[in-house]
């Protein structure tokens, strides 16, 4: 099994990033798979940023990485933008790409609602990010509900290269958890938890201070019926809470409901901000731990390693699409391989 995913450095990471995505990476990780994660910086600049903090976001995202427990000895760590090979092989794919297949991605019809006009690497960042998976003969991407529809572009695009140019790409498929691929918003559990929203009560960042994380849970809103039950239609603020509760503790939401059976919100909700206290202290300990230098070293390696499996795939392809290759490319081309681990 070999795994890519990536989190974008567009703000301070929060309890949705951690458990709906970087925790499963670390399950990966842990059970055997060759894993290869990014820190997308480029997917970060397809709205409008701040280019002074855009650089501070890459490495504490990076840092989060390895703080969470991501292994660089196990995993690859790397930047985006430090293997170009993902923009080289996302012009390529933008060329199989068909206007109609862009047109539907709902992503791209959410970030650009109400706009006039919108930067065209919004329009075509999931072709970038079929790149990025292709790159690294993926098997199994770890995704959020939101991002299915993206996967299935890559596995579209990697179909018709294949067709048109021959066996190449390996199609990947989707790996989503039960529960937690889509952790909510404290203050509108109809919308995802989010980093750029700008309310800051509307999420937990992992590097929020114990004081605030109960701040915020005990300000969430729930709804008037004073009971703790999961059912995401009828009750979605109660139901979220009890997916991080259960996501923070590992007690399944069948037994949490028997346990709060007739308690208050209000309780219910002390113990989730300390089940969440609980679960984010040895991620902030291990952060704090991390020097810069330390994590510059990580990511310099990181890109060295994922450098030479992109480029590998990258010579391939480009020799298939017709492209005439250089003499560096015909050297270095085919040396390194991901070797795939199961479990």
């Amino acid at each position: 099994m070999i795994i890519f995913s990536g989190v974008q450095p567009s703000g301070e990471l929060t309890l949705g990033n951690y458990l709906g995505a970087i925790r499963q990476f670390v399950d990966l990780q842990n059970r055997g798979a060759a894993a290869y994660y990014s820190v997308v910086d480029l997917h970060a600049t397809t709205v409008e940023h701040d280019p002074r903090r855009l650089a501070e976001y890459t490495r504490m995202v990076a840092k989060l990485y390895v703080a969470s427990g991501i292994d660089p000895e196990r995993s690859v760590i790397f930047v985006q933008s430090h293997v170009p090979a993902h923009s080289e092989l996302a012009w390529i794919l933008m060329c199989l790409a068909r206007t109609g297949e862009l047109n539907r991605m709902t992503q791209f019809k959410e970030k650009g609602r109400g706009s006039e006009s919108v930067a065209v690497g919004l329009y075509t960042y999931p072709v970038l990010m079929a790149a990025d998976i292709l790159l690294y003969r993926t098997t199994h991407v770890p995704v959020g509900e939101d991002q299915k529809q993206h996967l299935e572009l890559t596995r579209d695009l990697a179909e018709r290269f294949n067709r048109t140019y021959g066996e190449t790409f390996v199609l990947p498929e989707p790996l989503i958890p039960d529960v937690g691929a889509r952790i909510m918003a404290l203050d509108d559990p109809t919308k995802k938890m989010s980093k750029s929203n700008p309310n800051p009560n509307s999420r937990i960042g992992l590097l929020d201070p114990p004081e605030l994380i109960e701040r915020k849970i005990m300000r969430a809103v729930t709804d008037s019926e004073g009971t703790v039950r999961y059912a995401p239609e009828e009750k979605p603020g109660i139901s979220n809470l009890l997916a991080i509760l259960s996501l923070s503790t590992g007690i399944p939401i069948a037994e949490l409901e028997r346990r709060y059976a007739g308690v208050g919100y209000g309780a219910f909700k002390k113990d989730v901000a300390q089940a969440v206290v609980e679960a984010l202290r040895p991620i902030q300990a291990a952060y704090a731990a991390l020097s810069d230098d330390a994590i510059e070293r990580v990511l310099a390696d990181g890109a060295e390693r994922a450098r030479a499996v992109a480029e590998a795939t990258l010579a391939e392809v480009k020799a298939r699409f017709g492209y005439l290759p250089s003499t560096k490319a015909t050297k270095g081309a085919g040396k390194t391989r991901p070797t795939e681990s199961g479990f």
